[in-house]
C-alpha cells in the first residue's frame, strides 16, 4: 500500500484525531458530509453491516427496493445495444449469484471502457440503487470494484483469504472505498502499536467476561480471518455501548436522589377523592396499581422521574390527571405539556368534562374543592392569555395544559409541582427542562408515551426513569379490524373500503381518513394523483422497511404521498359524495382546527380527513372507520397510533391501510404485522426490528449521531442488563469516575457535550 500515514504523536487519544489528517482533505469531507464521520474513531466505529467471503455471492432475489445496497456477484453477459437511430450507445450488463439476476446499465462515452472490463465470469462488488424497470431488478447509476485475478492486484490483495467488509455507504462513497479508508487507518495504528488508545472497560471487568482489548476488536472487527473472530469483536464493542451509555445513566440517577423536592401528598377528603366520587366507572387494576406507584413517588422529597407508558386507549390521561389533581391538594401546581395544539385543547377539554365543577375553581357553581383549569397556547388572544398568565401566577389555577407556549419567559407559576409531558417524544430536550426549571425547586416529572416500549429499550433510552406499564384496556373498549388494501393491484378493494365508510356513516357512525401530507406544498406539474381509486407505481417503503440500509436513497421515481386537501375534495366530490366531509391539517388557524374537531366530536361532521394531528389524543367514541392512505409512508408505531382513534366506544372498529406497496415487499410485510396484532408491545419490538437501530438514544432530540452502532436493543437483553448493573456498582463506589479516567473519557468523547447534556435534561 506504499508508505502509511502516522497518526501525529500527542497525548491525546489517537481516536481523537481528525480524519482529514490521515485521510486528505476530499475522502473526509465526503465521509463528514454524507456519513457523520469526522474522526479516526468515529471511522473505526463505522462497522461492516455484513461479511461477504471469498468465493461467496450475494442473494439477488433478497435485495430491497430503492436502497442504496452493495452486492457481491459474477458477470454472466454484457452486451451493447444502440439507441436514437444509431447515435447512442448502452451497455447492459446481467449479473447472477447462479439463481437470480441483476441488471446493470450504462450510457456515453463510459460504454466502451465497462465493456472491456465487465466480461462475462467476472466477479466483483457493485453498488447502486435498486429499482425495477420492465420487470426486471437493476442498479441505476452503478459503481464497481472487481475482485478476480483480471482486476489488478491491490482489490484481491485488500481482501484474500478473509472475510470481506460490506460497509454501511452512499452514492458517495462506496463501501470499498470506505474499506481502503479503514485500511488506511488501522494500518497506521498498527504502526504505533496501537499506542495511547484508551479502553473504557476497566480491565477486571474485560477479564470477568472474557473479553479482548478494544484496539484487538477494533483490529478483529474491520480485519476478521475467521467468522470467530467477528463474534469477539462484536461481543467486546456491544458492551463498550452498553456500559458507557448505563454508566452516563446511573450518574444521572445517583445526582437526581440528590436533588431536593418538595413532597406532595393528597389529603384525605380533598380534591381527588372528589373527584373519583364523580368518575362513572371503576378504575382497572392496572390504573390503581400504578397511580399508587406515583402517589409514592410524590410524597417523597427527591423529584419523581417516572416514564407512563401503555397501550393505546388504556387510561394513561385519567392516571396523569389523578396525579395532577393529588399535587393541587398538596398545594401546589400541575403543568402538562402536549406537543400540538390540537392535543392540547383536545386534553383540556376532556379534562374539563372529567372534572365538571371541580374544573370551575373561584367561579359561580364551582364545587367545594374545585381548581381552576387553564389552557395555554402560542395563538390565543391577548386577553385570554393575560388572564391565564395571571391565573398561573396567583395559584388561582391548579392546572394548565398547553403547548410550547408554556415554557417562555413571561409565564410564571406559584408553585409548580408537577410537570407531565406527553408524547415525549415529539419534545426537544431544552423545551422539557425549559419547563421544568420554572419550580422554585425541581418538580416532580411524568413522562408519558402512547407508543408502547420493550423493557431493553426503555432501560437503554430511559435508564433515568421509574417505568410504570398500563397494559389492560378500561371495561367495554372495542376490538378493532385491521385489514390491507392493496389499492394498485386491485383497485376495486379500494373502492369497496370508501363503501365501508359510507355503511358505517348509515348506521350512525363516523370516519376518519388520514392522509401523509397536507397538499399546499408547491409541487412539480402534474405532481398530484387520484388516490382514491386508481393504480399506483407499484414502489414502496418509507426506508423503515429493513434490507441491507447502506444509505437508503429516499424518494427515487416515486409519486408524492397522497395529500389531505386533494383527497378530501375528491372524496367529497366522488365515492362519498352527500356525507359531510371536512379536512383537518396542522397548518389550519387554531380556531379553524377546534371548531372542526368540536363539529366532529359533536356528530356534526360524518368523514374527517386529517393529517398525523389526529394521531394521539384525540377521542370520540362514535367515530368506527379509520382509512390510512398511503399506509406505508408511515412507520409501525404511528399506524398503531392512529387505529387507536377507533373502537373507542361500544361499536366494534375497522382499521383500513391502504397501500400501492408491492406484494412481497418490506413495506407491505410491515403493513401485514400491523393487521396481524393489536399488541402495541409486539409491534414496537417489530417496529424496532425493521428500522435502522441508532436513534434509541434520542437522535432526533440532541441533532448528533447515534453512539448505538452495534448493539442491538431488542437483542442484546442479557448485555444491557448486565451492563445497567456494572455501571450501578461503578458509579455507586467511584461517582466521578476519578479511578477509571479511560472510561471517563471514553463517556466525554461517545457523549459529546449535547448528548450529555440531553441525559442531564433527561
Amino acid at each position: 500500500m506504499g508508505d502509511v500515514p502516522v497518526l501525529e504523536e500527542n497525548t491525546r487519544d489517537p481516536l481523537t484525531e481528525p480524519l482529514r489528517k490521515v485521510l486528505g482533505g476530499t475522502t473526509a469531507k465526503v465521509m463528514a458530509e454524507h456519513l457523520g464521520l469526522h474522526t479516526v474513531g468515529d471511522l473505526l466505529h463505522h462497522y461492516p453491516r455484513r461479511y461477504a467471503e471469498r468465493g461467496e455471492l450475494t442473494r439477488l432475489a433478497d435485495l430491497p427496493l430503492d436502497e442504496h445496497v452493495t452486492v457481491v456477484a459474477q458477470v454472466a453477459d454484457s452486451r451493447v445495444l444502440t439507441f436514437n437511430q444509431g447515435r447512442g450507445k448502452r451497455l447492459e450488463v446481467t449479473l447472477t449469484d447462479g439463481s437470480g439476476r441483476l441488471q446493470l446499465v450504462f450510457f456515453g462515452r463510459a460504454v466502451h471502457h465497462h465493456h472491456k472490463e465487465l466480461l462475462p465470469g467476472r466477479r466483483g462488488m457493485f453498488a447502486g440503487k435498486v429499482g425495477v424497470f420492465n420487470r426486471k431488478l437493476q442498479l441505476s447509476h452503478p459503481a464497481y470494484e472487481l475482485l478476480d485475478a483480471g482486476s489488478g492486484a491491490e482489490a484481491v490483495d485488500a481482501f484474500a483469504g478473509r472475510l470481506m467488509p460490506i460497509y454501511p455507504a452512499c452514492k458517495q462513497l462506496e463501501s470499498w472505498k470506505i474499506a481502503k479508508a479503514v485500511a488506511t487507518v488501522v494500518d497506521s495504528l498498527l504502526a504505533t502499536g496501537w499506542a495511547d488508545v484508551a479502553d473504557p472497560l476497566p480491565a477486571a471487568l474485560r477479564a470477568e467476561r472474557g473479553l479482548p482489548t478494544l484496539p484487538e476488536a477494533l483490529e478483529k472487527v474491520h480485519r476478521p480471518r475467521t467468522k470467530a473472530d467477528v463474534e469477539l469483536a462484536r461481543a467486546r464493542l456491544k458492551w463498550d455501548e452498553a456500559f458507557v451509555l448505563q454508566v452516563a445513566l446511573a450518574r444521572r440517577r445517583l445526582a437526581e436522589g440528590q436533588l431536593p423536592a418538595v413532597a406532595r401528598r393528597p389529603r384525605e377528603g380533598g380534591l381527588l377523592d372528589a373527584f373519583d366520587a364523580r368518575l362513572p366507572f371503576t378504575l382497572t387494576d392496572g390504573q390503581r396499581a400504578v397511580s399508587r406507584e406515583i402517589f409514592d413517588d410524590l410524597a417523597t422529597e427527591h423529584p419523581m422521574h417516572r416514564l407512563l407508558q401503555g397501550e393505546v386507549g388504556s387510561g394513561k390521561t385519567l392516571v396523569a390527571l389523578r396525579a395532577m389533581l393529588a399535587v393541587v391538594d398538596a398545594g401546589g401546581q400541575a403543568a402538562m405539556l402536549a406537543p400540538t395544539e390540537v392535543l392540547a385543547q383536545q386534553h383540556h377539554r376532556s379534562i374539563t368534562e372529567m372534572m365538571g365543577e371541580l374544573a370551575e375553581g373561584g367561579m359561580l357553581g364551582g364545587a367545594e374543592h374545585a381548581t381552576k383549569v387553564v389552557l395555554l397556547t402560542g395563538s390565543m388572544g391577548a386577553a385570554a392569555r393575560r388572564r391565564a398568565l395571571l391565573d398561573l401566577a396567583t395559584g388561582e389555577a391548579g392546572i394548565v395544559i398547553g403547548t410550547h407556549a408554556l415554557i417562555e419567559d413571561k409565564v410564571g407559576f406559584h408553585d409548580l409541582g408537577l410537570v407531565v409531558v406527553d408524547e415525549q417524544h415529539r419534545f426537544g430536550v431544552e423545551q422539557r427542562d425549559a419547563l421544568r426549571s420554572k419550580g422554585k425547586q425541581p418538580p416532580h416529572l411524568l413522562v408519558m408515551t402512547a407508543t408502547p416500549i420493550p423493557r431493553t429499550v426503555a432501560m437503554t433510552v430511559f435508564g433515568d426513569l421509574e417505568t410504570s406499564v398500563l397494559d389492560q384496556l378500561p371495561a367495554g373498549r372495542s376490538p378493532i379490524a385491521s385489514h390491507v388494501v392493496p389499492a394498485a393491484e386491485k383497485p376495486h378493494f379500494l373502492a369497496r373500503a370508501w363503501e365501508r365508510v359510507r355503511e358505517e356513516v348509515s348506521a350512525g357512525h363516523q370516519a376518519y381518513v388520514v392522509c401523509p401530507r397536507i397538499g399546499d406544498e408547491e409541487e412539480p406539474a402534474g405532481a398530484r394523483r387520484n388516490g382514491t381509486g386508481g393504480a399506483g407505481d407499484g414502489s414502496g417503503g418509507d426506508g423503515t422497511g429493513g434490507g441491507d440500509g447502506e444509505g437508503a436513497d429516499a424518494g427515487g421515481e416515486r409519486r408524492p404521498p397522497l395529500a389531505v386537501l386533494d383527497i378530501a375534495g375528491q372524496l367529497a366530490d366522488g365515492p362519498l359524495k352527500g356525507l359531510r366531509v371536512a379536512a383537518l391539517h396542522g397548518r389550519m388557524q387554531p380556531d379553524a382546527k377546534d371548531e372542526v374537531m368540536r363539529r366532529f366530536a359533536a356528530g356534526e361532521l360524518d368523514v374527517l380527513v386529517a393529517t398525523t394531528v389526529i394521531e394521539v389524543g384525540v377521542n370520540v367514541p362514535n367515530a368506527t372507520v379509520m382509512v390510512i392512505m398511503d399506509a406505508d409512508r408511515f412507520g409501525v408505531s404511528q399506524l398503531h397510533q392512529l387505529r387507536g382513534r377507533v373502537g373507542r366506544g361500544s361499536a366494534p372498529g375497522l382499521c383500513l391501510l391502504v397501500s400501492e406497496a408491492p406484494e412481497g415487499s418490506p413495506a407491505r410485510a410491515r403493513l401485514g404485522a400491523v393487521a396481524a396484532t393489536l399488541d402495541g408491545f409486539e409491534l414496537s419490538r417489530i417496529d424496532l426490528e425493521q428500522r435502522r437501530e441508532g436513534d434509541v438514544l434520542g437522535q432526533a432530540q440532541s441533532g448528533t449521531r447515534s453512539s448505538l452502532r452495534m448493539l442491538a436493543v431488542i437483542d442484546d437483553e442479557e448485555v444491557i442488563a448486565a451492563a445497567r448493573e456494572k455501571a450501578t456498582a461503578i458509579v455507586a463506589a467511584d461517582p466521578e469516575l476519578e479511578r477509571l479516567p479511560e472510561l471517563r473519557a471514553a463517556l466525554e468523547a461517545l457523549l459529546d457535550a449535547e448528548r450529555e447534556e440531553y441525559l442531564e435534561k433527561g
